[in-house]
């Protein structure tokens, strides 16, 4: 019998990760989500994956401080027994110009987005390196590839998870460890909440496909990343964007 695989995902109390949650839960891997604020929301989705029989376990972590990313794999394996996925997905985003970014506001976009993508994967290495085996998928952004006015600290944390992949990518492919990169374009999400529908509007007729992504293109991208039909590919950014980037 098929071993069954273990996934944990990074902030998914609402939006892409969610989806992610949800997908993989119902296609039957054990999924072990966090949050960090949105206690009500992560525990809402937990509740109802629960309700359906699948195997789900939701976990408070502060990805930026290493203790606590230690202490989710160490639950994890505790309820698991492994990790065989990582989905690096928790993350902000803020608009702002540049001249107006406040050195705090810069930091904390790095910790978030980068250095919690840096604390996840170290602690999950150690175990992965033990199994010889593992699958390490970063979510990044269309902006991290092509940068955005008013992101330029988010497009760059965004750069900076895609040159960590490709280079840990590199490092990690003698130990059967691969390690591939999400850069989602325009998706219907809250951090689009800011946005007028006009606005919204104008988004869609940039993109060829004349739409929007939704957090479930997302997921799918996410299931296949961690399938063994991917088992050749690795240090690969995938941006599904409707054809807002080529």
């Amino acid at each position: 019998m098929e071993k069954r695989k273990t996934v944990i995902i990074t902030g998914a109390s609402r939006g892409i990760g969610r989806a992610m949650a949800v997908l993989f839960a119902s296609e039957g891997y054990h999924v072990l989500f966090t949050y960090n604020r949105s206690r009500t929301e992560a525990y809402k989705t937990h509740n109802d994956l629960k309700k359906k029989g699948q195997s789900v376990a939701v976990c408070k972590t502060d990805i930026t401080k290493r203790k606590q990313t230690d202490l989710m794999v160490e639950r994890c394996i505790k309820l698991f027994g492994s990790v065989d996925i990582l989905i690096n997905n928790a993350g902000i985003a803020q608009q702002k110009l540049f001249s107006d970014i406040a050195e705090k506001e810069w930091d904390m976009m790095m910790n978030i987005n980068l250095k919690g993508v840096f604390n996840c994967t170290q602690s999950v290495l150690k175990h992965m390196l033990v199994q010889k085996e593992g699958k390490i998928i970063n979510v990044s952004s269309i902006w991290g590839m092509v940068g955005a006015s008013c992101e330029v600290h988010y497009s760059a944390a965004k750069a900076g998870v895609i040159g960590m992949t490709k280079a840990l990518a590199k490092e990690l492919a003698p130990a059967n460890v691969q390690v591939n990169c999400i850069a989602p374009g325009i998706v219907q999400t809250d951090m689009l909440d800011s946005f007028s529908d006009e606005e919204l509007n104008a988004l869609k007729q940039q993109t060829p496909l004349m739409k929007l992504g939704s957090p479930e293109d997302i997921a799918s991208c996410a299931l296949y990343l961690a399938s063994e039909g991917a088992d050749f590919i690795t240090g690969q950014v995938i941006s599904p964007n409707g054809g807002f980037v080529i």
